[in-house]
């Protein structure tokens, strides 16, 4: 199990599909909506929120697949890789999610073999849909986003240092030897 929390490269991208409406709406299917795609029964008509309100219901709403990538996962990922399937599952599903190939790709270190699974999670109603194309592309961009790894603490300076030198006592008698072998 991995224990992840949600960046903001993540949260970003979250909120570029699910785009932001500061005013409730209805959606495609007459649900109330509000901020970065919340629903429930705290979203009614006239409703009107703030950005930063927008955002805190995004960091709660996001939650639940934020645990249930964490849970899903049994190897070593990324932060990159972590975000995408978080985006992933908070579009589509948990049951979605942890009952795909893309898991199951991941879960045996298949993760090239997983990054061609978003893709295939295009369609809506049995068509392909071109925001769905796009956020499936982006999700699999980021998921094959090497992430950079940290040197540790003190390993810079350790490098840095330059190799120890002979003493000049040592240096000196070694040049004399030399020369006194060329002369005998």
């Amino acid at each position: 199990m991995s224990d992840f929390t949600y960046s903001s490269n993540g949260l970003t991208l979250t909120e570029k599909f699910e785009g932001l409406r500061l005013t409730a709406y209805q959606d495609s299917v007459g649900v109330w909506t509000i901020g970065y795609g919340h629903t429930g029964a705290d979203v009614t008509q006239g409703l009107t929120i703030t950005e930063d309100q927008a955002g805190i219901l995004l960091a709660a709403d996001v939650a639940w697949a934020v645990t249930c990538v964490n849970k899903a996962v049994k190897v070593d990922i990324n932060q990159n890789q972590f975000d995408a399937m978080v985006d992933f599952t908070f579009n589509l599903g948990c049951a979605a999610f942890t009952g795909s190939t893309l898991l199951r790709m991941v879960n045996a270190g298949n993760f090239a073999g997983a990054a061609l699974q978003f893709i295939r999670w295009n369609k809506a109603g049995g068509k392909v849909l071109a925001g769905l194309t796009k956020r499936r592309q982006a999700e699999t961009d980021l998921f094959n986003t090497a992430v950079p790894t940290m040197r540790p603490a003190g390993a810079a300076l350790t490098a840095a240092k330059a190799p120890k030198k002979a003493p000049a006592k040592k240096a000196a008698k070694k040049t004399a030897a030399k020369k006194a072998t060329k002369k005998g």
